[in-house]
């Protein structure tokens, strides 16, 4: 008789269990947002995300410095203008805000790596991702006229030191119009992280209050994906790896690790996961109420994006994350 195997065997210690196993997160899997706003000495707390602020350039590279010196090798910016219009001018305008915080960033911690959201509902008035026809109430944007705008905000940002272009919209050909806008003004070498799997999804309503992008009319499913479809978003990463695009993401993550998983086994580039706002606001509600125990959640979240196969989290948590990370998890 053979003997019998037991697997509790492996789980009696601490150590024990850290030793076998199989998926480990760390300070280098995390990627930081960060919002910009106008104005000076600003840290406004955004009233669904506890604990995520509205920053000032000068409050934001204080922020950027301590997320550096916690490990943490990223942030993305994304950016609130004073004024708003139709063309999104504040999004690819020298002076806009994420071009603004970019250069600042870059300037006083010039090792931390700077992705700039490159994306236009924050800066028009109707809070839709690009143009739209004059007097349409349902929220249809125009395919084409917006992707010049967007290759346009992705060369101001790189202009202004971003290291990673991180396009949003879901417009078709928005990768290969962004990889052609930057080869063409000698960027060659830098990075296009496309939200190739971009789902119009519910779990968006506290960034809407923090980038104040809410839609004045319509909704985004028009050009953001249904949630039920699975075949499309390996489609939507099939373009995009044609187009040009150097990592993929997957936005929302907790509701979609499926997706994590089937275009990690589809492809060989880098995966990032988005852990959006409502993920975010939902596990801070149940800790602050005392229902959960926010650190064992959190961590189990994080990590199980990455055993679902990404290579990247982009997080609301990252700087909570990298302090326990660095007392052992």
């Amino acid at each position: 008789m053979f003997p019998v195997h037991r697997p509790r065997r492996l789980r009696n210690h601490p150590q024990l269990r850290r030793m076998v196993r199989e998926t480990v997160l760390t300070t280098s899997d995390l990627i930081y947002p960060l919002f910009a706003v106008p104005g000076n000495a600003i840290a406004k707390e955004v009233k669904s995300m506890p604990g995520v602020y509205q920053l000032s350039v000068d409050k934001i590279v204080e922020e950027a410095q301590a997320v550096y010196d916690l490990g943490i090798p990223a942030v993305i910016l994304f950016g609130i203008p004073e004024d708003k219009d139709t063309e999104a001018t504040g999004a690819w305008h020298a002076c806009g805000m994420v071009q603004r915080a970019a250069a600042a960033i870059k300037q006083a911690v010039p090792d931390l790596i700077v992705i700039a959201d490159t994306c236009l509902c924050e800066y028009t008035t109707h809070g839709h991702c690009g143009y739209l026809d004059v007097g349409d109430l349902t929220g249809r944007v125009l395919n084409d006229p917006t992707l010049d705008l967007l290759q346009r905000t992705a060369v101001a940002q790189v202009n202004a030191g971003v290291d990673i272009i991180a396009p949003s919209g879901m417009m078709d050909g928005f990768v290969q119009a962004i990889r052609l806008g930057l080869d063409e003004a000698g960027f060659q070498d830098i990075p296009i992280l496309s939200y190739a799997a971009k789902y119009a999804s519910s779990y968006y309503g506290p960034f809407r209050d923090a980038a104040e992008s809410t839609p004045q009319f319509g909704d985004r499913r028009t050009y953001q994906m249904d949630h039920g479809n699975a075949r499309e978003a390996l489609k939507e990463v099939e373009l995009d790896i044609s187009e040009g695009a150097d990592m993929l993401m997957v936005k929302p993550a907790l509701a979609y690790m499926d997706i994590i998983w089937r275009i990690k086994e589809a492809t060989h580039l880098p995966v990032a996961a988005y852990n959006v706002s409502g993920e975010y606001s939902m596990i801070k509600a149940a800790a602050m109420n005392g229902w959960i125990d926010e650190h064992r959640v959190v961590m189990e979240t994080l990590t199980s994006f990455k055993r679902a196969g990404a290579d990247l989290i982009l997080t609301y948590h990252a700087k909570e994350a990298a302090r326990w990370l660095a007392k052992g998890g």
